[in-house]
Order: structure tokens, then C-alpha cells, then sequence
């Protein structure tokens, strides 16, 4: 199973983003937009997971929410990976408390590892942020993320977390939620 750790936006603000980017996708065919249900902030990218890791996976989630105040969390401006005129992604930025979702992103990750599934990705630094396309090639989205810099949408509070299978195949992948956690502890309380 291809497996991942998000947050997920209300439709609200998912409504909010989308008239923000429809004007500038006509602009940039020669990108590989996503659409509205591929918008979630990723905590962790755990990649292929043998189902049998899945119960103990599952429990150390849970744990791992549970530590976890309710995040503030908005989508604001907008940058791209590696860099903007060399781009392979580009992206809508999250406006957090980033040390408080540094943490709660690490915590499910080392709670992944330990169960079994280590993120592939772990040992990055954490960037939080929302995928609005990819390109095929390298590509100059300068133009874009300038365009996009002044996004901001209304704020929303994260209250859980999800385990989310990412199902491949056909134009756009398929999204299943597996579980979902709720983010508990009271703010300013240890991790």
C-alpha cells in the first residue's frame, strides 16, 4: 500500500484556493495540475507499506496525534521545488506555528519507523506545503509563484490527523482514507 500522513483543508478554504490558481492554470498548460482532492498538507510521505505493518502503524499514529495540540493552520504565498525557474513542483505555502508542525510531523514519522514503515524522505527538513502542479521538465514557474505570492486564505484549526492509501493509476491517483486521528494535547504541552 502507498501510504501517507496529512492534514486536510476544509472545502472552504479548498474552494478559496482554487479560484486563487483557475486564472493561472490556463496561463500554464504545459503543467501537470493537481485537482482539489490532492490537496492535503503531508506530514509524511511513508511511500510502499506492507499491510501487515498496518495495525501497529495505525497505533503509533494515533499515539503520535494524541501528542499534539490542534494546529492553526492557513495556505499563503507560494514557491517551488528545487527553485522557481528550475521547478519540478510547484507549491502553495502553509502560514503555522512551523516549530509546533515541525514537531507533529516528526512525531509520525519516528512513530512510522517504529512501526515499520520508515518515510523515505525522513531526515529532510520538514517543508510544509501544498502541491499545485508538477512539471514534466525542469520549468521557470518564476512567473507563478510571483503571481501567487499575496495568496492567503482564511485560517482554519487542524483538529486530526489521516493515514491516507494512495491508490496509482489512471489520470489522477485516488485518495482513500485509511484512519484518522484527532490532534489532542492542549497547547504548550510536551511532545
Amino acid at each position: 500500500m502507498r501510504l501517507f500522513v496529512a492534514i486536510e483543508p476544509p472545502a472552504s478554504v479548498l474552494t478559496e484556493l482554487a479560484a486563487a490558481i483557475e486564472p493561472l492554470q490556463a496561463a500554464a498548460p504545459e503543467l501537470r495540475w493537481t485537482n482539489r482532492t490532492a490537496w492535503h498538507l503531508t506530514l509524511a510521505f511513508l511511500g510502499d507499506v506492507d499491510e501487515a505493518v498496518l495495525p501497529e502503524l495505525t497505533a503509533r499514529l494515533e499515539r503520535a496525534a494524541r501528542r499534539h495540540p490542534p494546529q492553526l493552520l492557513a495556505i499563503e504565498g507560494a514557491g517551488a521545488f528545487p527553485s522557481p525557474i528550475r521547478a519540478r513542483v510547484l507549491w502553495a505555502g502553509i502560514r503555522a506555528d512551523n516549530r509546533a508542525l515541525a514537531s507533529l510531523a516528526a512525531s509520525v514519522a519516528a512513530g512510522a519507523r517504529r512501526a515499520g514503515a520508515p518515510p523515505p524522505d525522513e531526515g529532510r527538513k520538514y517543508r510544509a506545503h501544498l502541491t499545485l502542479a508538477r512539471c514534466r521538465q525542469p520549468a521557470n514557474v518564476a512567473g507563478l509563484t510571483a503571481a501567487l505570492a499575496g495568496i492567503a486564505t482564511t485560517a482554519w484549526t487542524a483538529r486530526s490527523v489521516h493515514l491516507i492509501h494512495s491508490v496509482l493509476g489512471g489520470r489522477e491517483p485516488r485518495y482513500d482514507d485509511v484512519g484518522e486521528w484527532p490532534l489532542v494535547a492542549a497547547a504548550g504541552a510536551g511532545t
